[in-house]
């Protein structure tokens, strides 16, 4: 809760936007919130760091630079005649600070496992409505924002859209940590040609070629970062590292954890009938989950080296020691022969039930697109007053092979078995 007589003008030093003032005091009360401040100790980027050392930046600090360009829109916006109430400037800023409040540890990996079916949206919001509760109500309107429920449609598309401020700091944040520099943004020229235009976001034609920009490193980002088949190979494997320990704690054999993740690991021994889904607007479950961070999966990771499951030790001892599975990435399917023939190689090497094969070999698909034509598009605002979707706007680049869902098979499995005859 916040305390009073102190000096609330504080000054963050960014090393990707500089100097960040934070610019209310309840936005202060926010920051040092254990819900925020939780993010300090859960990467951005999860494993990335075993590709891109240098990724190490925090969710916390992705959130202070979303607050920062929020702070800068709003200007641009209010300089450009459109009013923004200071009660909707704090609003707008408190719900882009909290947006990512709802990502656990290595976010994707533990929604699919542990956290099975609750989506960090979802658990923001629900975080959101209970720091509403914990300060008499101040998040009310941040929450409207946030869920796009507040009649100012453009201020939730600078919290959530195709070109938000969001996208704006992590793509500049993430290429600075991860030294690509292809990934590099102009931020501050793109928030410069920010307008509305009958409550939407649209940006003014002077700015088209920075749009372009930002559409050509988003898609170099996915393919050069996120989705580099290093990066897949370590989300992958503790993706199954989580899967296998889920399993047998189902199975009721005893795993060391921590607090926090044995209340998600045996939830559902422990609650038969009831998932963690149904059960989210416990205080007690949100509590739980904000209790989790990155050192919660590491120790547990660590202490699973000597495992008696053979399955999880491997998985553990191989991720803690950085010894990644082989992962192919191609454009065709992999042939249901070569998957059997890989299938049996890995089943006679390890020893293990057919019925166990999954956690050692996974196959599946990836897809992205840099710009969802079919979403809410980024409209371009030319100086006679028309408005047109970037896709037709662009006379210097085709957006619709950057709207094009590229879709790719990739296939994980450990390095060993190839130098098996």
């Amino acid at each position: 809760m916040p305390l009073s007589g102190r000096n609330k003008r504080k000054i963050i030093n960014d090393p990707v936007h500089g100097f960040i003032n934070i610019p209310f005091d309840f936005v202060l009360d926010l920051i040092e919130h254990p819900y925020f401040q939780r993010l300090q100790r859960i990467r951005q980027l999860g494993l990335t760091s075993y590709v891109y050392p240098g990724a190490t930046h925090t969710r916390l600090q992705h959130a202070l630079g979303a607050m920062h360009l929020m702070g800068q829109a709003i200007q641009v916006i209010r300089q450009k005649g459109h009013e923004i109430t200071d009660e909707e400037a704090e609003a707008v800023t408190a719900a882009i600070l909290m947006h990512d409040c709802g990502h656990g540890p290595f976010s994707h990996a533990l929604e699919k496992t542990i956290a099975e079916g609750i989506h960090h949206e979802v658990l923001s919001r629900l975080m959101m409505e209970q720091l509403d509760r914990d300060f008499g109500g101040r998040m009310a309107l941040a929450l409207k924002i946030f869920t796009g429920q507040y009649h100012k449609k453009f201020l939730h598309q600078l919290v959530s859209s195709q070109l938000d401020m969001d996208r704006l700091d992590y793509l500049k944040r993430d290429s600075f940590f991860t030294g690509v520099t292809e990934g590099v943004i102009g931020s501050d020229r793109i928030i410069k040609m920010l307008n509305v235009v009958d409550d939407n976001l649209v940006v003014e034609a002077k700015g088209i070629y920075s749009i372009e920009k930002f559409l050509i490193a988003r898609r170099l980002m996915y393919w050069q970062v996120y989705f580099h088949k290093t990066v897949l190979s370590a989300e992958k494997m503790l993706y199954l590292a989580l899967k296998r320990a889920r399993d047998l704690a189902d199975m009721n054999v005893d795993l060391f954890c921590t607090p926090a993740l044995h209340f998600f690991l045996y939830f559902r021994k422990n609650n038969p009938g009831t998932s963690a889904l149904e059960a989210l607007g416990k205080k007690e479950l949100i509590d739980h989950f904000a209790l989790l961070d990155d050192s919660d999966i590491l120790s547990s990771l660590k202490v699973w080296q000597e495992h008696p499951d053979k399955i999880l030790a491997l998985l553990a001892t191989h991720i803690i020691n950085r010894r990644l599975f082989r992962v192919k990435l191609q454009n065709e399917p992999v042939s249901e022969k070569e998957l059997d023939h890989l299938g049996g190689k890995i089943i006679r090497q390890y020893g293990i039930r057919p019925e166990e094969l999954p956690y050692l070999l996974a196959y599946e698909t990836i897809s992205n697109n840099a710009y969802d034509a079919k979403d809410e598009n980024i409209k371009i605002l030319f100086n006679d007053g028309t408005i047109r979707d970037i896709a037709e706007a662009s006379d210097m680049l085709n957006i619709s092979v950057l709207s094009k869902v590229i879709q790719k098979h990739f296939l994980c499995y450990p390095k060993e078995v190839d130098f098996i005859q």
